[in-house]
């Protein structure tokens, strides 16, 4: 069994653990599809997602045609609530994720999240994907009221998974640049939502699948 010289691997969720772009694509198309616009392909929202839903609908509305205020507070509400019905038809974890997750934890290394999606989301997706139980602590976007790339999240979950030298494994600037700010090296993946080529993401490490990781992990300099 391979030594692991961290107490915690942390992950993001979406585009890092789970390739959500399937639901969060149908809830952007159904919301905008109520204003009359036509739907994008999932590969189109790539570039949307990463700094919270708001932003995501800003950016779809911005892309199709331009928005104003008042349409945006009435098409967030649509796409948050047809998400929360629809959070994992399409969704399923990268490949790989599994294995290495299991050679983590059998080489004593706890699992944690901290993702910006709120925990009205997080919470029950992982429950409906199976994995609700593989984690340590999950902080949400929400849950200490300021999300990535303030520390303080990334920070808490830290703590609520019971301390340790942690890395953090992120797909977009707000990740990277969080872990940075809590003091912790990071991997970047390059198969997540980016919206830029990964390396402009800095990252201490890069890794193009999760086979990847977990021989990473046991070279990195105790």
């Amino acid at each position: 069994m391979a030594s692991i010289p961290f107490d915690i691997v942390g992950f993001d969720l979406d585009g890092t653990l789970l390739d959500t772009s399937g639901d969060l694509a149908a809830a952007v198309n159904y919301a905008i599809a109520t204003d009359g616009r036509p739907p994008f392909p999932i590969e189109s929202i790539h570039p949307f997602i990463g700094k919270g839903a708001k932003a995501m609908l800003e950016r779809a509305l911005d892309a199709s045609g331009g928005y104003d205020e008042a349409t945006l507070a009435r098409l967030l509400p649509i796409l948050l609530d047809y998400y929360e019905q629809n959070l994992a038809i399409h969704s399923l974890p990268y490949p790989g994720l599994i294995a290495a997750m299991d050679a983590l934890q059998a080489a004593g290394v706890k699992l944690a999240i901290c993702t910006n999606k709120a925990e009205r989301f997080t919470i029950p997706l992982l429950h409906q994907i199976g994995l609700s139980d593989r984690f340590a602590s999950v902080v949400g976007g929400d849950t200490v009221g300021i999300a990535k790339p303030d520390p303080a999240p990334i920070h808490a979950m830290i703590e609520r998974a019971g301390g340790g030298r942690t890395i953090f494994l992120g797909d977009t600037i707000n990740d990277i640049a969080g872990a940075r700010n809590a003091g912790i090296p990071s991997v970047a993946v390059s198969f997540g939502f980016l919206d830029g080529p990964v390396e402009k993401l800095e990252a201490d490490a890069i890794i193009h699948h999760f086979d990847e990781l977990v021989p990473l992990l046991a070279r990195w300099p105790a």
